[in-house]
């Protein structure tokens, strides 16, 4: 609460603290980014950020529940190769070879940061699964319960604070990387921060880097909440 506080006062205060920005760039004429207004740039990068994360969070837990049963065991190392490549290739490059084909704006944004957002999924999800006490399974077999019963009702819940930490990784990540899309279109708190940098405005920079640090301090507290519940949870049980 304390950094979503935080968040809440930088996003609506900043346009009263003229005078304090005045400081911090004398010689420029106006210092509040004024462009959009700083709810809707945070809104439009919290959009973006969830979408791309959603589909991250799809695409790397499936795969990696397909690579830890018998009939996908083969593809783990592709897996694994493919995650790493899209978080080793720079996201500004994933924008510079998408923007042809996808265009400007918001689609190329959540193409690389889904891309870079993979590779922390994949293999908490993967350690996650493949840490199961191999005893626990072979007893949840001997009840009966089906492969889809066994992965639903033990593997996955067991695994679910490993998993999680790989999604909160993912996602203060990709909160940060998010701002790049600001070069090709894409309206996120990036803006003031790129604008600052080639006006040389220095305040609009640092109005931008609080917005976005707050909000993946805030998004990172949520989900620590969160891991550390599913944690109590599990030792309960």
């Amino acid at each position: 609460m304390f950094w979503l506080t935080c968040l809440l006062v930088a996003t609506f205060g900043f346009v009263h603290l003229e005078e304090l920005f005045a400081q911090i760039s004398p010689t420029q004429r106006q210092v509040i980014y004024s462009r959009d207004s700083f709810l809707a740039l945070l809104l439009n990068h919290i959009y973006l950020v969830s979408i791309a994360a959603i589909i991250s969070i799809c695409v790397g837990v499936i795969s990696a529940i397909f690579v830890t049963r018998s009939y996908g065991k083969e593809f783990l190392p592709l897996v694994s190769q493919v995650a790493s490549m899209g978080q080793t290739f720079p996201p500004i490059a994933v924008l510079a070879l998408s923007v042809p084909l996808l265009g400007f704006g918001t689609l190329p944004t959540i193409l690389a940061l889904t891309l870079y957002g993979l590779l922390p999924i994949v293999r908490n999800t993967l350690a996650g699964i493949q840490g199961v006490n191999p005893a626990v399974l072979e007893s949840a077999k001997g009840m009966g319960m089906s492969s889809i019963q066994v992965l639903w009702r033990v593997e996955l819940p067991l695994s679910s604070t490993v998993i999680l930490s790989g999604i909160r990784t993912s996602i203060t990540i990709n909160i940060a990387t998010a701002a790049i899309g600001s070069t090709i279109g894409a309206s996120t708190l990036g803006d003031p921060v790129i604008s600052g940098l080639v006006n040389g405005n220095t305040a609009y920079v640092i109005q931008g880097a609080i917005l976005i640090g707050l909000l993946a301090l805030t998004t990172d507290s949520f989900l620590e909440r969160l891991q550390q519940k599913l944690i109590v949870k599990h030792s309960l049980m």
